[in-house]
């Protein structure tokens, strides 16, 4: 069963492109002849190393993206060991990474977005349509009234209390 996997491995600072080109066919060769396939080669460059590893600071990063069986990334890394160019490598499988990151993308996807949804607009009262002027006009002044009514309370309230029941009034 083909998996995929990336191989990372940092080539000598010593070594000529043109061998360090050699270096990562022969490697996709071995992948294609065991069956397996090379999705993506990239050469990240000369960069310098955390930590000083086989007497070297600094390296060539190649990263391979691998469709293979296992018992073929097992020859790849026994190949990679014993290469001399190769100071170090690293092989992660990323097929179970990639379920779980479509896993999680189909569970987003389910779920509705707040921003995609419209906004509801704020209920308004229906307007009644105003009657007459001459029934109108001693509507508005009886409402007046009543409005002046409580502010006169609080005022009685207000003078006659402590501002503790003041406070409980209002």
């Amino acid at each position: 069963m083909n998996r995929t996997y990336e191989i990372m491995f940092i080539v000598r600072p010593d070594v000529e492109e043109a061998d360090l080109d050699k270096l990562i066919e022969g490697f996709s060769a071995n992948v294609t002849n065991g069956g397996g396939e090379v999705k993506s080669v990239e050469k990240m460059g000369r960069r310098r190393l955390a930590y000083t590893v086989r007497k070297f600071n600094d390296g060539f990063y190649v990263l391979l993206n691998v469709a293979a069986a296992g018992s073929l990334i097992t020859e790849i890394e026994r190949r990679l060991r014993v290469s001399e160019q190769v100071i170090k490598f690293i092989t992660v499988r990323m097929d179970e990474e990639e379920k779980r990151l479509a896993k999680i993308k189909a569970i987003r996807d389910t779920k509705v977005k707040r921003s995609a949804q419209p906004i509801a607009q704020p209920v308004q009262a229906p307007v009644v349509a105003a009657p007459d002027a001459e029934t109108a006009a001693p509507a508005a002044a009886a409402e007046t009234e009543e409005e002046k009514k409580p502010a006169a309370s609080a005022e009685h309230v207000a003078s006659d209390s402590t501002p503790e029941t003041v406070s409980a009034a209002v």
